[in-house]
């Protein structure tokens, strides 16, 4: 197991989530590339989008259906600009790449939006922290794991 699908791994037994991180077949950087592995609708990956608030990390959670409305969220958060994060940004906030980033595992608390389009699944998907890694959970779920807050980020 990568070292960083481990550090989630122990996040989520820490945490007391019910799923455990799976390894995918092929590398999923994408949505729609984890959903037809998982042969599941987009909608139903969690994607871990990392922006730039005002020089401070801001994590959205969001439906694999949606694009994040940067405008909106700067609204949400009272930054004055909220841009998507640069891979180093990204790498320095969480210590996981583009295309593998978890809601959890990170070096230190990220603030957390959830996309409340996700509580229309049973079970969403998230990256484990490798773009290889998935792991199942729910809406309910990836609030309290996230300690994220409700949010209509589209």
């Amino acid at each position: 197991m990568h070292p960083n699908t481990e550090i989630v791994a122990k996040a989520l037994l820490d945490r007391g989530a019910a799923g455990t991180v799976v390894e995918l077949p092929e590398s999923a950087p994408t949505a729609q590339a984890a959903a037809d592995q998982l042969g599941c609708e987009v909608g139903a990956i969690a994607n871990s989008l990392v922006f730039d608030a005002d020089g401070t990390p801001l994590l959205v959670m969001t439906s694999g259906a949606h694009r994040v409305d940067t405008v909106k969220i700067a609204a949400l958060v009272g930054a004055a600009k909220v841009r998507r994060a640069t891979p180093e940004f990204v790498r320095e906030a969480t210590g996981q790449p583009i295309g593998g980033v978890a809601p959890l595992g990170h070096p230190a608390p990220i603030r957390t939006l959830v996309d409340v389009w996700l509580d229309k699944y049973d079970q969403v998907w998230a990256a484990g922290g490798h773009p290889h890694t998935v792991f199942p959970t729910s809406y309910e779920e990836l609030l309290r794991i996230t300690g994220g807050t409700p949010a209509e980020v589209e």
